[in-house]
């Protein structure tokens, strides 16, 4: 983003903060904590488990390519990987810190306040924790691919049953109507009927939409290191 240009300075610094327990309510859990990168940069678990062992009702989704979506969360309600990256901090069931303590945490440690003095010209301030974040998130891609790579011409780059379920993914099946791009994402919501039977489902897009085509919508996650990312769906199946 125009406003958040990547440096080598800021990206490290979002990295130490990714990896940061002290930015949870108890010094136990950090962004690192639900997507981590040893489980595809999700958590290998149907939902997320964050401060006194208190447990999310969906699934974490995997970081890989964040970048490239528009909107984060399985819902869409936070625009861009800026607008993401204080929710969890924030959230009670994650990790549980204000904002306005999370700052002072962070004042109180002089290793942070002298590398944010440094980056930022306007110092240590919520904004600048976000953007930290994010240039580090902005950094988890993912391609070149045995796809991509028979894709640019490499025949031999894919098995002979691979190349037979890519043409079930791209032709009978239609899997890529929304797994679509180079991100196997058209970074819409979609309601695929999942859970959406439950006693109490999940309501999805609509809440933050409020327009009822959204009723049980989620959004379209990246195909990208599939086989880490285990289990599935908004709802952790």
């Amino acid at each position: 983003p125009s406003d958040n240009p990547l440096t080598k300075a800021k990206v490290d610094l979002g990295r130490q903060l990714y990896f940061e327990p002290r930015l949870s309510r108890d010094n136990t859990v950090s962004c690192a904590s639900c997507h981590d990168p040893q489980r595809g940069w999700s958590n290998g678990e149907a939902f997320a488990t964050g401060v006194r062992g208190q447990k999310g009702g969906r699934s974490a989704p995997t970081i890989i390519n964040a970048a490239y979506h528009p909107l984060q969360f399985w819902d869409g309600r936070a625009k861009g990987l800026e607008g993401q990256a204080l929710g969890p901090i924030q959230n009670p069931i994650e990790m549980d810190l204000s904002l306005d303590e999370m700052i002072d945490r962070l004042r109180g440690i002089p290793g942070y306040l002298k590398q944010f003095q440094s980056i930022f010209p306007d110092d240590l301030t919520t904004t600048n924790v976000a953007r930290a974040i994010a240039s580090f998130e902005r950094t988890i891609l993912s391609g070149n691919a045995p796809y991509d790579r028979f894709k640019a011409g490499d025949t031999a780059a894919l098995s002979e049953e691979a190349q037979a379920g890519r043409k079930i993914f791209f032709g009978k099946a239609n899997c890529s109507a929304c797994h679509a791009g180079p991100n196997f994402s058209d970074a819409g919501f979609h309601n695929l009927g999942v859970g959406i039977n439950a006693e109490k489902p999940d309501i999805g897009r609509v809440a933050v939409s409020k327009l009822l085509g959204d009723r049980g919508a989620f959004k379209t996650p990246t195909l990208r290191e599939i086989a880490k990312t285990a289990p599935y769906m908004h709802d952790g199946r």
